[in-house]
């Protein structure tokens, strides 16, 4: 039998792409998301729950979420963690590719919970990741961009080999890695069947660009 492992889910590609690594090797029986303090969007991309949720379904697994401020993101997602522990879950997938500190992060939240960290894409090329991430059927759009290099233009779009091609030429990291974008991801093999979004209205905050997508 597989061990049995929750992931740690922004509803992106990176994620997403730990996530059809890691079946191959655990069961995935749990989704944990961290909202802002009034829930109404995702901490890291800023999804709307019904969005969240419709990913989970299609993943047929159940989504935990929890709201929290920057400052107590920490403590909440210990927090969250212990929500997923009746599934007997005893690792978590996180889909960090780079940087010590969330390496360190991940293993200090877990290690409350005397849960294991998975990190299946940590210290790879980010080129070769978000084509793989294309080449493996996921399909993602972008939901942030921040200037200078991607404007509000970027919104929306799908992320497959022709904009890869022109976010390198841009100097922007594959997987913006540097903060550059975020996308939501819309179907993938693990998916019962594909998300269906409809671009809302565009935001500027934060020094950000942002669409938010409403189920279609």
């Amino acid at each position: 039998m597989k061990p049995r492992a929750a992931i740690s889910w922004s509803g992106g590609k990176d994620c997403c792409l730990a996530l059809m690594r890691a079946v191959e090797a655990y069961d995935i029986v749990a989704m944990v998301t961290m909202f802002g303090e009034d829930g109404s969007r995702s901490r890291s991309h800023g999804l709307r729950p019904a969005v969240i949720e419709a990913q989970a379904s299609r993943l047929r697994v159940p989504s935990y979420i929890e709201s929290c401020t920057w400052p107590t993101y920490t403590d909440r997602f210990i927090d969250l963690l212990a929500h997923v522990l009746p599934h007997d879950v005893t690792h978590v997938i996180f889909g960090d590719i780079m940087g010590d500190a969330h390496r360190e992060w991940n293993e200090r939240v877990c290690g409350h919970h005397a849960l294991v960290p998975v990190m299946p894409l940590w210290g790879e090329t980010t080129k070769f990741l978000a084509r793989e991430f294309i080449s493996r059927g996921g399909v993602a759009q972008f939901v942030t961009v921040r200037p200078p290099h991607l404007d509000a233009t970027w919104l929306g779009r799908e992320l497959d080999g022709n904009t890869l091609f022109e976010l390198e030429r841009l100097g922007v990291d594959s997987c913006g890695e540097f903060g550059e974008y975020h996308t939501v991801v819309t179907s993938c093999p693990a998916f019962s069947s594909p998300l269906h979004l409809h671009m809302g209205r565009q935001v500027e905050s934060n020094g950000c660009f942002a669409v938010d997508f409403e189920l279609a």
